[in-house]
């Protein structure tokens, strides 16, 4: 027969008080890091608390001040190394402030994104951040502001919605990428992007709700149109959202008997399947087809050739948009802020003038 495991007991601040000779309101004072207390009773407390392995009790430090002391992320894709990234930059700037993350991902899904944020207003957050994966439907954002919950966007700007928001500037650097191609002689450049429309094409920009790639499709065209490339919407190919998929559109695209001679692709998740796909139909970067991705991931810098790349700020995006959250949940009452980051294009070896297709 089995003996029982002993259950332990969890540290209490009455125990913590004990241990430091103060009385258990001082504790936990000191433990919550509310009141005065003396920076000598302060240490002793803590150093109590050290000693005995004292762990808060979260659910009841929030209910009886309030305060969770987290905040809650909801991002587009965490597989993408942008967010992971970006959510590296969150997080660090949430623990230098004590606060920590709990994160959530919608898989660019509208009605997986509302999930979340239910389920991290249920858990109290003290605050969230939000990559909106559409512009077209965004009640819940407008439910949360409402009832108080700070609320700051990351990467996607919402013109309908008054919050603080961090983003680069996406169709200057769509535009300045465009214009590069543009510039080696290419005019037959396809912009390739993972987000989808029921017809599975781009007929116009009304079609897509996803702000930061409508500004990158603006972009394009707007280099597109200044290089008097005719009816460059078609050159749009939307629907990169798997590995297969992309594989697909780019293998299916290079079949073509006028196939382009440069793609830009959206993330370096579908450059990197690009990038795979153009060896596997035998053709070379950049002899027969030129790339650039927006990210420079890891990865853009060690193949053969190397790929030029629109760097963003990632982490930095994901540092900032903490911080102006972190500032209001201080008590920061400043009109929402827009703050947009610089990027610039990384010309490595995988751009060249176009060949005749072969």
């Amino acid at each position: 027969m089995k003996t029982p495991a002993l259950k332990i007991r969890a540290v209490t601040v009455s125990d913590v008080a004990q241990e430091a000779n103060v009385s258990k309101a001082t504790a936990a004072r000191v433990l919550g890091n509310y009141g005065v207390v003396s920076e000598k009773v302060r240490e002793g407390v803590l150093a109590a608390a050290k000693r005995l392995d004292y762990r808060p009790n979260e659910l009841a430090r929030s209910m009886s001040t309030g305060k969770s002391g987290i905040i809650g992320v909801v991002v587009g894709d965490i597989e993408n190394p942008f967010f992971s990234l970006a959510v590296r930059g969150i997080s660090d700037a949430a623990k230098a402030e004590g606060f920590n993350v709990i994160l959530a991902n919608s898989g660019e899904q509208i009605e997986t994104e509302k999930a979340a944020l239910r389920l991290l207003t249920g858990k109290r957050v003290d605050g969230l951040i939000v990559t909106p994966s559409e512009s077209r439907d965004i009640s819940h954002l407008r439910d949360i502001l409402r009832s108080g919950t700070p609320l700051a966007l990351l990467d996607r700007a919402l013109s309908d919605l008054d919050v603080d928001t961090v983003t680069v500037d996406d169709k200057q650097a769509a535009f300045m990428a465009t214009r590069l191609l543009v510039k080696a002689g290419h005019s037959n450049v396809c912009y390739l992007t993972a987000v989808d429309t029921d017809e599975h094409a781009y007929r116009n920009i009304d079609q897509i709700y996803t702000s930061s790639v409508r500004d990158r499709i603006q972009g394009f065209l707007q280099a597109c149109a200044e290089a008097g490339i005719d009816k460059p919407e078609r050159l749009v190919r939307l629907g990169a959202t798997s590995q297969p998929e992309t594989r697909a559109i780019v293998s299916e695209s290079l079949r073509q008997p006028q196939r382009p001679t440069a793609i830009l692709a959206s993330d370096s998740v579908i450059a990197l399947e690009t990038f795979k796909a153009i060896r596997e139909t035998g053709l070379s970067v950049p002899g027969d087809i030129s790339l650039i991705t927006f990210h420079n991931a890891d990865w853009t810098s060690v193949t053969s050739p190397p790929i030029t790349v629109i760097d963003q700020p990632v982490y930095n995006l994901g540092k900032a948009v903490a911080e102006l959250l972190i500032r209001r949940l201080k008590g920061h009452a400043h009109p929402p802020e827009r703050v947009i980051l610089p990027t610039h294009i990384i010309e490595r070896g995988s751009i060249a003038p176009p060949t005749t297709a072969k």
